[in-house]
């Protein structure tokens, strides 16, 4: 399937970024917020897994440099400094080299001093950690399995090895969290000085074992206490330094995620892994969520089998501005009105001046940017898009 494309496709320019995720599928337990596919390692699968991504790599085919690489989770860092060799140097002979962005998610507990070595060497520039939280009883209720004196050693580890940005991503909204212990949070992230902050709120995904604590009354939906948290948290990033680039990411500058950004504006990105999603060619899909199937698929030589729907300009356009009024710096109307002229333009117009004129949204010649409060209506917003765009047929 890989090798596919739809006529409505255009040639992609030979300049623009092309991002390049791989999703390591390995876990040693599952956090109860958790919906990524994710499985329990073992020396075999291990081994089957390295060779299926360089099998899969191998079927694709792209004209241009590799401008950033992300591996996600899963837990990267439960691969053996040996095995993240091996991956690194599947991933630096597909990418002729190292790219300009190099991204790896790390588990506190999975940090030490050999697999660092190894991810500087391979070329990685920057480090995610996964902290969610600084309080005890709050990591239980999540169901981490690290401490705080695992999150500190981690760090200091991943700053002694000399990596140019580092991540931490924190989790609000969490059950029985106070704005006090929020904020206490925040202020200890903070206190560490790290490059970049994500900072999400918790979302109850089906299937997790908190979705099952929520259907169950367990837990409880509190939307006035996460915009109070919300906007606690954007003053409080805001006073220490950091600037917001899009709803839930903070920024040093010049420290922005490449790779994310990328994704928002609608460029391609190739995903190897069971369940990793791709934008490329022409196409957009998914990887089976399966770890058998996939190498399975991959052995047969199909890539991307799931979801798999045309990159037509009006699904490009449609998602470029859901994502791009989550971004502080908004989207540019126009240019996406001249890639798809079709597009459902009246209804969307409609949408925008509504906003703008409610003081949800900014307009500044064809820039439309969401101010603070539009911004926590985001997701309202994206479903609003997504209504126009469905309202009548669009023509690719």
């Amino acid at each position: 399937m890989s090798g596919l494309v739809p006529a409505q496709a255009k040639a992609s320019s030979a300049h623009a970024p092309l991002g390049f995720y791989v999703h390591v599928p390995f876990c040693a337990s599952t956090c109860d917020f958790c919906a990524f596919y994710q499985t329990q390692p073992t020396a075999g699968s291990i081994e089957r897994y390295l060779d299926c991504v360089a099998t899969e790599a191998s079927l694709v085919a792209w004209k241009r440099p590799v401008t950033t690489v992300f591996w996600g989770g899963g837990t990267p860092g439960l691969l053996a400094a040996r095995d993240l060799e091996k991956l690194g140097a599947i991933v630096r002979a597909r990418c002729g080299g190292a790219p300009l962005e190099w991204t790896v998610e790390l588990a506190p507990g999975s940090v030490t001093e050999e697999r660092l070595t190894v991810l500087r060497a391979i070329g990685v520039t920057r480090v995610s950690m996964g902290v969610q939280s600084f309080q005890p009883a709050l990591l239980d209720a999540l169901g981490r399995q690290h401490s705080v004196q695992q999150i500190d050693r981690a760090y200091d580890r991943v700053r002694a090895a000399g990596f140019p940005s580092v991540n931490l991503d924190l989790m609000f909204a969490l059950p029985g969290q106070t704005a006090e212990e929020w904020a206490a949070d925040v202020r200890e992230a903070v206190s560490r000085a790290p490059d970049h902050l994500s900072t999400y709120c918790l979302t109850f995904e089906e299937d997790t074992k908190l979705w099952v604590k929520l259907s169950q009354g367990r837990v409880k939906l509190d939307p006035d206490h996460e915009v109070r948290l919300y906007e606690q948290t954007w003053a409080q990033l805001r006073a220490a330094g950091y600037a917001q680039y899009e709803v839930s990411n903070f920024a040093r500058p010049g420290q922005a995620c490449l790779h994310n950004l990328n994704t928002w504006h609608m460029h391609e990105w190739v995903g190897l892994g069971p369940s990793a999603a791709s934008q490329h060619g022409g196409w957009r899909g998914g990887n089976i969520a399966d770890l058998e199937k996939w190498q399975t698929n991959v052995a047969h030589g199909d890539r991307v089998t799931e979801d798999r729907v045309a990159l037509t300009p009006a699904l490009l356009t449609e998602d470029a501005l859901i994502f791009g009024l989550r971004m502080n710096a908004g989207v540019d109307v126009d240019q996406w009105r001249a890639r798809c002229p079709d597009a459902p333009w009246e209804a969307v117009d409609a949408l925008l001046r509504r906003l703008v004129n409610e003081q949800l949204a900014t307009k500044d010649d064809a820039i439309v940017c969401l101010t603070d409060r539009g911004r926590l209506l985001a997701d309202a917003v994206g479903a609003e898009l997504m209504a126009a765009f469905e309202s009548e047929e669009c023509v690719a």
